[in-house]
């Protein structure tokens, strides 16, 4: 049977399935529910306890970060009719939900709800909770409830309507984020519809439209900076507002936007249910996201897909903004058959137009990618794409991260200085992926490098780094990022053996014996590596590095020969054990 080449390369058999799809994940929308329920109590007796706290208080103490975003929580558990929801109809929970309500017009009316960054978020969360409890509200409380929404509504309209006509809803045109943007929109959307506001209405449904017509890359995700790269993480906020564009409107090409972002998320997803970091141009690392499931669930696989997701979450969860999601996927969800998705399958590759790919072999998932993106020296909260290559196991975890950074050219995978000039993100790409074999092609100024990875065999992946001079001169290196972990042991071939912690590791071949061993995985090193430790990547939010030792990573480092014209090529071997 001959197999189709495309963006999208499945590469399995159908006998490769069970007889009997019934993979392992969390049912839903019970487990939303549960999920729901559960967190119920620690809130009221929290609320009960401290009577007088006021926003400022409540968010103060850590899981409870725009609290406000709660009060969809129990306003579902009391009123989504579902088999799985005990709580339905709840009077105690009508009572929670109204209290929440009840401090948030408090707060409006005292200034203290507005002066919080990003409340517009909570504003929607407060809508749809009036939206679902309106009629048992009571007329005071109703009326107080409408008045501070209202308000809080009034003042998206300009912040969307003044960027509208922009050339492109991503952060160098608009100056915020598209995530953002979007979220002015479906909130100002659901308000219109709510209240009557036509005007509303009409002004978020230009601008989600053009979300879904316009603004999202052929491969399906919202670029942040430009279509010309994913920015995984906060791409799930973005995608939640098209799901809600499309439950309101019943827009045909918000449907097919929706079915594009599936595919993305689906196939860019660690076995750990983590986004690919390696293809992100804002975060080095993120949660498993509880955004925007109702939008997959409107097709087979996506519903797997939340599935998958939500079986990571912790029965006793601690962050209360999640929670709020946690519901708004409860509200909205579209129940049904599932499929099978990447992470169900023994093994899987895809590429994107764009020069990144992912491939799926057993236990093992590599990313690789040539994204190639101007650097950007003011907006912190935009890394340098300059990693380009990670491994996850699955029972390792990710060992090689090929997350970016900024201010960091020595974790780029390779720097290269001539004079007092340094670059650290490569000019051009090319990735061929095909038939297991991998190669990613990076160019500089002096040489260019491609890296092949071989098929791996259930516990080895081989990888190899050939470097080619071009002309000229220069000082180089190829760098890793290892995930080392504080409290673990590390050894080496030479016999070194020590507990990581903020004690700091300057070791040379003589110290490394040509290999190194950590949480289970052992690296065969070329024989004039060198490794460092701690090393803190830089954080967009601190606009610095990290100062938490769980966030540091290892740093291996091998230089290039100086004379590069007179030595030839160079080639690299490395091979990753996982016993």
């Amino acid at each position: 049977m001959k197999i189709k080449t495309s963006v999208i390369v499945l590469i399995i058999a159908n006998s490769c399935l069970p007889a009997r799809y019934n993979p392992v994940g969390a049912q839903l929308p019970a487990k939303y529910f549960k999920l729901l329920e559960a967190a119920i109590p620690r809130v009221e007796e929290r609320l009960n306890a401290e009577p007088d706290a006021t926003l400022a208080i409540l968010e103060a103490q850590p899981g409870w970060r725009h609290f406000p975003s709660f009060i969809l929580a129990p306003a579902t558990l009391y009123a989504k009719p579902h088999p799985s929801n005990k709580r339905y109809g709840d009077q105690r929970m009508l009572l929670l939900a109204q209290r929440i309500g009840d401090l948030l017009a408090a707060e409006y009316d005292k200034g203290a709800y507005t002066s919080r960054q990003d409340h517009d978020w909570d504003t929607y969360m407060w809508l749809e909770a009036y939206r679902v409890l309106e009629k048992v509200l009571g007329e005071a409380r109703r009326e107080r409830w409408k008045k501070a929404l209202l308000e809080n509504l009034a003042l998206l309209e300009p912040k969307l309507a003044v960027r509208e006509r922009y050339p492109w809803y991503n952060a160098p045109f608009i100056i915020t984020s598209p995530n953002h943007y979007a979220i002015y929109a479906s909130a100002l959307l659901v308000g219109g519809r709510v209240f009557d506001k036509p005007e509303w209405e009409g002004l978020a449904t230009r601008v989600l439209r053009r979300f879904v017509t316009e603004e999202q890359a052929p491969d399906g995700y919202w670029g942040e900076q430009s279509q010309a790269g994913p920015t995984t993480g906060y791409d799930f906020l973005t995608e939640t507002q098209i799901a809600l564009y499309w439950e309101y409107s019943r827009d045909p090409m918000a449907l097919k936007a929706l079915r594009r972002s599936t595919d993305f998320h689906k196939y860019y997803t660690y076995p750990d249910g983590t986004p690919v970091e390696t293809i992100n141009d804002r975060n080095r690392y993120w949660s498993v996201s509880r955004w925007g499931h109702f939008g997959f669930s409107n097709f087979e696989d996506g519903r797997r897909y939340a599935e998958f997701l939500t079986g990571f979450f912790p029965e006793e969860d601690d962050d209360l903004e999640s929670l709020g999601r946690t519901a708004q996927n409860a509200l909205y969800y579209h129940e049904g058959k599932t499929a099978p998705i990447p992470q169900d399958l023994p093994q899987y590759a895809h590429t994107m137009k764009i020069s990144a790919g992912i491939r799926k072999t057993g236990p093992w998932v590599v990313c690789l990618s040539g994204l190639i993106a101007p650097k950007t020296i003011l907006n912190n909260f935009f890394l340098d794409r300059q990693g380009n290559f990670s491994i996850f196991h699955k029972k390792a975890g990710l060992i090689i991260t090929g997350a970016n950074s900024k201010r960091q050219p020595e974790l780029a995978t390779f720097t290269e200085t001539i004079g007092e000039h340094i670059t650290h993100m490569p000019l051009t790409s090319r990735l061929q992926m095909d038939k297991g074999f991998d190669r990613l092609a990076l160019s500089y100024d002096v040489f260019f490098a491609t890296l092949d990875v071989s098929p791996p065999s259930e516990k080895e992946l081989k990888f190899k780094f050939l470097v080619t001079y071009k002309w000229g001169e220069a000082s180089a290196s190829l760098n890793l990022q290892l995930i080392l972990k504080p409290g673990q042991t590390l050894e080496t071939g030479a016999g070194k053996k020590i507990v990581l912690g903020e004690d700091k590791i300057e070791w040379g071949k003589e110290d490394i014996g040509g290999w190194i061993r950590h949480n289970g995985w052992t690296l065969r090193l070329p024989d004039d590596a060198r490794l460092y430790w701690p090393v803190f990547p830089f954080n967009p939010y601190a606009n610095g590095p990290e100062v938490n030792i769980e966030r540091a990573v290892g740093r291996i480092t091998i230089p290039l020969w100086e004379g590069m014209k007179e030595r030839g090529d160079q080639e690299f071997d490395f091979a990753l054990r996982v016993d």
